[in-house]
């Protein structure tokens, strides 16, 4: 009991003493106020004369609010009660109860408690633009280090929820058992759960004054609180509106041919203010892989562009076995577009893509399959530049092309190519103010070309090979025209061109009867041509009304024609007398002509004398129909845009003095709903076959007007719209609207669910007819579908097919489905046809923030360069 006793009083004794020692930091001065010895600065209502603190001041002063502040001057501390609210430079803190230690410069915040003792609302703290939510937070005024338990921080679209954050300076926070979302509605605190959200067990988010990042360790995506498959070893995601580094989010699916892949995963690196770079990768479960490098640049107001580049390794079957196969493939590319307000007098453009052989059908870009571009048999790369000057009547324009054949393994090569035009002048001045007469109207262009070209194969590419096959030329041009009106109806024109070309290769054709071939040798020499023709053409326009009663849905019939006639000379610049031509002596013994200057890059020159009459007669009808819908009462309807006959006949022709007759028309019917393109070409002559022969001869039996070529396409854009459903206002038809998650949705009386299912569906056809002098016409026939359509407000599905009627087959066919979760969306694409069947899932998120660093864009597979 005596021990007991003992070790009661000295307890009382240590705790009289403490008490003691803190009721010291409390003094009188001469005055009777008191004098605190710490580094807060005590608000004047408090302290009237703070001149005699002895202790170390912080920054500045501490102002706080609250319904109710109790002040314990024995414990250094404050407490502030309802609605508190505490203020330190540019940091806020409000919350429910708030415990301010001065003698540790320490602030203790909690939220609202509710009658069991949970929080039922939480402790702000905002510090400049970055703002957070706490049930608990601890925070060093001095240090500005905190901890805060179930927290809640966010800045601009995006928002971490984290069971512990410790804040350890100005801009460095670890978190623990974090949850990453940009889900609007969750971030507004209209609902509850969040669209998704990234869970990592440990996180570190870095905030700064142009950009913030969040670090994680291993991270999962959930959606709908769902854990998925998507779970990535770390990510570095950004947590401001600033341009930040990231992990770019892949798609997965599977290919036929090279099995399960990840699509597109990689990292986004911004460079500076105007430069970023990614470098994605596309990974398959058979050992095929593929890189894909690429740099977007971008100055406001004066050019965009990027670099992009792909190799990368396809590797098919077992290896061992018959089926096993390897093959690499590579890409070049670049976009380059000037700002059309940077310089009016200067334009530089560029479009470059040089690609391997078997770049796409061996392609490991899936959305290469998806847009179609996999189906490509050419490729086209081309750089330009123009030039205008302010004070000279001249334009410059620089080019320099590549191209690429798959079929012939051919590439047609032009570097450079330049153009100098001379803006068009007329020779007269005129009299008056107004141009008239065929003299005072002529008018003159010229342009002086030069270029380099060659073809050769792709592995011969700036080798001596192609250097020797390279061509150099030089073509000036010079026209000129003039016309005028006569006999009041009738245009009458006038016109002359001379074309003068140089080039540093003829050619030389001899037929080896030992190899039974033709051979053509390329002469290295520097030679040239002119040529040079003239016409005259005459031109009307007749009209013609065919009026109807006023009660006839029909009221008028108008008929415009076009009609117009030419005469058109030339030489025949095959005569020896120029030099143009050469001859050879065939297999059968018959002498057979050619131009010297054949396959040349400006052509060669006509053979034949031409003196011929050309007509050309164009259509257009349309008439006048009643309308209820039109402020007149009638409406226009159009039957052809333009029907258009053409042809002409040659006097000087030895035989065959009639061309053919060509026919094209153009019209919009139904309102425009069915758009009509049809072309024809007619042979008036008789074509004869020998027997056993595939190729006719044309003989000099005019009459007969067989079809040479025809050309059709129909396009049809349908939707809902067209069919006339009329878009309702579900708001005044339904009283009830669709809240959280719902808010697509009108609900009827019996709560059925309304809403309005946009779509579209375009039908197109091409059908094309080509005959000739060919035994056989070869004939080609599509059909091809391409819609879209609005299962919910939240769920589509798009899709296009093409039909080769001729074979039988599906030529090319995709099936897509997207769903908006209201945050991200959930893609998914699938190719069941061709030599790539592939299948493609894909989840984007929309926030800005993680628009570079979390891929996400709306990929459009109508628009070719969607792969970029």
């Amino acid at each position: 009991m005596n021990s007991n006793g003992f070790k009661n009083t000295l307890q009382i004794l240590i705790f009289l003493i403490f008490n003691s020692f803190l009721a010291q930091g409390v003094k009188e001065n001469a005055k009777g106020e008191a004098n605190i010895k710490d580094k807060v600065e005590i608000k004047t209502d408090t302290l009237k004369n703070d001149s005699l603190l002895k202790t170390e001041r912080i920054q500045d002063v501490v102002k706080t609010k609250a319904d109710i502040i109790t002040n314990n001057m024995s414990q250094r501390q404050t407490v502030l009660e309802k609605n508190a609210s505490i203020i330190y430079q540019d940091m806020q803190v409000d919350a429910d109860y708030i415990l301010y230690d001065w003698g540790k410069n320490q602030i203790f915040a909690r939220g609202k408690l509710d009658k069991k003792g949970k929080i039922i609302s939480g402790a702000a703290f905002s510090q400049g633009n970055q703002k957070g939510e706490y049930e608990s937070l601890t925070y060093n005024l001095k240090t500005k280090q905190a901890i805060a338990y179930n927290a809640r921080t966010e800045q601009n679209e995006g928002v971490i929820v984290a069971q512990k954050m410790k804040k350890v300076g100005d801009s460095i926070y670890y978190l623990r058992n974090g949850k990453y979302t940009t889900d609007e509605y969750f971030m507004q605190k209209k609902d509850s759960m969040s669209d998704y959200f990234m869970l990592a067990s440990k996180i570190k988010l870095i905030k700064g004054k142009e950009n913030s990042r969040v670090i994680t360790g291993p991270i999962q995506m959930y959606i709908e609180n769902v854990p998925t498959p998507l779970v990535m070893p770390f990510a570095i995601l950004p947590f401001s509106d600033k341009r930040s580094a990231g992990i770019l989010i892949p798609s997965f699916g599977e290919r036929q041919d090279v099995g399960f892949f990840l699509n597109g995963l990689g990292y986004y690196q911004p460079i500076g203010e105007h430069f970023d770079l990614k470098i994605l990768t596309d990974i398959y479960t058979k050992g095929s892989w593929n890189i894909r490098p690429e740099v977007n640049y971008r100055k406001n107001y004066r050019y965009q562009g990027s670099f992009v580049a792909e190799i990368g390794t396809r590797i098919t079957g077992i290896q061992g076995l018959p089926d096993y196969s390897k093959s690499s493939t590579y890409r070049i590319g670049w976009r380059h577009s000037q700002d059309t307000k940077a310089n009016p007098y200067f334009n530089f453009s560029a479009n470059v893509d040089i690609i391997s052989n078997k770049f796409y059908n061996n392609t490991l870009n899936n959305n290469y399959i998806f847009n179609g571009s996999a189906l490509n048999t050419s490729q086209n790369s081309s750089i330009s530049f123009t030039k205008r000057f302010l004070n000279l009547p001249f334009t410059i324009n620089g080019t320099a092309s590549y191209s690429q054949n798959f079929a012939t393994g051919l590439v047609d090569l032009r570097l450079p190519q330049f153009t100098v035009s001379v803006n068009q002048f007329y020779l007269l001045k005129p009299k008056t103010g107004i141009r008239t007469g065929l003299l005072e109207n002529i008018n003159v262009n010229t342009n002086l070309a030069f270029m380099n070209s060659v073809s050769a194969p792709q592995e011969e590419l700036f080798t001596k090979a192609m250097f020797d096959k390279m061509n150099t030329g030089l073509q000036n041009t010079i026209s000129l025209g003039t016309n005028s009106s006569i006999f009041k109806y009738f245009t009458f024109s006038l016109s002359a061109s001379i074309n003068n070309v140089m080039t540093t290769k003829t050619v030389e054709k001899k037929y080896d009867p030992v190899q039974d071939e033709v051979k053509s040798i390329q002469h290295n020499n520097l030679s040239g041509f002119s040529t040079f023709s003239t016409s005259a053409s005459l031109q009307t326009i007749l009209y013609g009304m065919l009026k109807f009663n006023k009660n006839s849905p029909v009221q008028a019939i108008r008929h415009m024609i076009t009609p117009s006639i030419s005469f058109n000379y030339s030489p025949d610049f095959s005569a020896q007398s120029w030099g143009y031509y050469d001859s050879y002596y065939d297999r059968t013994g018959m002498l057979v002509p050619y131009s010297i200057f054949e396959g040349g890059m400006y052509g060669s020159p006509s053979s034949g004398l031409n003196q011929s009459i050309g007509f050309n007669i164009n259509n257009s009808l349309e008439m006048k129909v009643k309308s209820k819908k039109d402020s007149t009462g009638v409406e226009k309807v159009k039957i052809f845009e333009n029907f258009n006959i053409s042809g002409n006949y040659n006097f000087a022709a030895t035989k065959n003095k009639w061309s053919l007759i060509t026919m094209n028309t153009q019209t919009s019917l139904f309102k425009n709903k069915l758009n009509v393109n049809m072309a024809m070409s007619l042979d008036p002559y008789r074509i004869d076959f020998a027997p056993g022969a595939t190729t006719g001869v044309r003989t000099d039996e005019f009459g007969h007007f067989s079809i040479a070529s025809f050309n059709a396409q129909l396009s049809m854009p349908l939707s809902e719209a067209i069919f006339g459903e009329k878009k309702e206002d579900l708001s005044k038809k339904y009283k009830t609207k669709g809240e959280i998650r719902n808010e697509g949705y009108y609900f009827d009386e019996d709560y059925y669910a309304r809403f309005a299912q946009p779509w579209t569906l375009n039908v197109n056809a091409q059908y094309s007819y080509a005959k000739g002098l060919s035994k056989t016409p070869t004939k080609s026939f599509s059909v091809g579908l391409d819609g879209t359509l609005k299962l919910t407000p939240f769920w589509s599905i798009n899709g296009s097919t093409y039909y080769d009627v001729v074979k039988g087959e599906l030529a090319y066919t995709r099936l897509g489905f997207t769903r908006d979760q209201r945050s991200f969306s959930i893609t998914f694409n699938w190719v069941p046809t061709g030599m790539n069947k592939v299948y493609d899932f894909f989840i984007g998120i929309k926030a800005n923030i993680l628009k570079d660093a979390v891929k996400y864009k709306s990929r459009s597979f109508n628009d070719p360069r969607s792969s970029y």
